[in-house]
């Protein structure tokens, strides 16, 4: 009865905020009243609250631009996760943008959508992209390609870094800086999340989404940790692979180290 009630109230929170939040996104939107991120944080948070996730920090988003931020990928919570704290726009994969509720955030957001499977498009997606780093959005790729169980980080594709070669090749910048970041779940009511049961904050490969929205309201009290590195210039001449190897192994780092020593719960 009680999860029950959890589940109610949290959607009832969404719900209601939405309708209040969404209009206030549009209008900002076309006519600029506000930075586009603004709405769009107090938008996360309150998805974020909804869902219990209690959000650790360490270290920070860069100032340094154009900047790419590369993290590991866990759930769709980790869109909710970073948009709460900084200001990030985000590339996902194409299939989000029909999903309910999250594919109407990520429009009102300016998320740009991928299609990993079909090389004729990649080019155009990595222009964009280039294309919005370069007027000084921070852009955030997941660059395991998919998502993982929370235990180990799974290899960085190297294909979206030429978004970075692609910005510098087009003249829009001589340097962009790539900032590492590890997104990691490590407690359910303040209990330490262990190898075992770490996978239920993760949403993995097919898996139905409002399964998964329902366990996680009516579990609640999730801590998550968010470690920022620090940033690495790339510039005409870097390797796109080894800068991809370099990033890979620093958040594969950063994660190992909150995993071993979770922050206490708050």
């Amino acid at each position: 009865m009680i999860k029950k009630f959890r589940i109610f109230a949290a959607l009832a929170l969404v719900a209601t905020g939405t309708l209040i939040l969404a209009p206030l996104q549009i209008l900002s939107m076309k006519t600029g009243l506000w930075p586009e991120t603004f709405i769009l944080k107090i938008w996360h948070r309150l998805i974020a609250r909804a869902l219990g996730l209690r959000i650790h920090v360490k270290g920070e988003l860069s100032t340094k631009r154009p900047l790419l931020v590369v993290s590991n990928h866990i759930s769709w919570t980790d869109i909710m996760v970073l948009g709460s704290m900084v200001d990030v726009k985000f590339i996902a994969r194409a299939d989000m943008e029909g999903w309910p509720l999250i594919g109407m955030l990520s429009k009102l957001q300016r998320t740009v959508f991928i299609e990993r499977e079909r090389k004729r498009t990649s080019g155009e997606q990595a222009s964009e992209i280039a294309g919005r780093m370069a007027k000084g959005d921070a852009m955030v790729l997941f660059a395991e390609g998919s998502t993982g169980d929370g235990n180990l980080v799974l290899p960085f594709k190297s294909t979206l870094f030429g978004a970075a070669s692609m910005a510098i090749a087009e003249g829009a910048t001589e340097q962009v800086f790539i900032q590492p970041v590890a997104i990691v779940y490590t407690r359910l009511h303040g209990v330490p999340l262990g190898r075992r049961h770490r996978p239920i904050a993760a949403w993995i490969g097919d898996e139905d989404l409002m399964p998964h929205l329902k366990v996680l309201l009516a579990e609640g009290a999730l801590d998550v940790e968010v470690h920022f590195g620090e940033p690495i210039a790339f510039a005409k001449g870097s390797n796109r692979k080894e800068t991809a190897r370099l990033m890979e192994a620093r958040v594969r780092e950063m994660a190992q180290a909150a995993l071993a020593d979770p922050r206490p719960s708050r």
